[in-house]
């Protein structure tokens, strides 16, 4: 609840946050500025999206365990964003997380690493994104990188 405060009193809008369906456990956050030298911000200007709809969802433990976090919309290929709108991003792993980082943090981390990871949106696709390919992805990446660390595999390895 606290969290929520903090972000519903910014009034700097880099995003914005509200509960979905007014559970405290889930948000969905619009993620309103974008590095305006990225490509990413030219193909939000050139299809008229004004934000990227982020999904929070928190385990009953939070903060002591890391959110489930996706992009919802629009569809973005790159840029650390997996199949279902999963995002790879260590600090959003069990390995990876702090205890101290807040969504703000969390947020701003995403935003800065969909815009290095040359994300762009998905013109092609017109199939949302699903919570149940999001989870998969980000199994598969935990698995991965409980495997490798946090370090890109050689293509030669998947």
């Amino acid at each position: 609840m606290k969290e929520f405060q903090d972000v519903s009193r910014k009034t700097e809008r880099i995003f914005s946050a509200e509960l979905v369906d007014d559970n405290l456990f889930e948000w969905n956050v619009k993620l309103h500025t974008i590095d305006g030298d990225s490509l990413l911000y030219r193909d939000m200007v050139e299809t008229g999206s004004k934000f990227i709809l982020l999904n929070i969802t928190f385990p009953e433990n939070f903060p002591f365990a890391p959110p489930f976090m996706r992009v919802l919309a629009p569809r973005i290929e790159g840029g650390f964003v997996l199949d279902g709108g999963a995002i790879c991003m260590e600090l959003l792993t069990p390995k990876g997380w702090s205890s101290a980082y807040t969504v703000e943090a969390v947020v701003l981390q995403f935003s800065a690493a969909v815009v290095k990871g040359k994300g762009r949106i998905d013109r092609t696709c017109k199939k949302a994104f699903s919570k149940k390919e999001a989870e998969s992805a980000y199994k598969r990446l935990v698995k991965t990188h409980d495997k490798y660390g946090w370090v890109t595999p050689p293509k030669a390895e998947g």
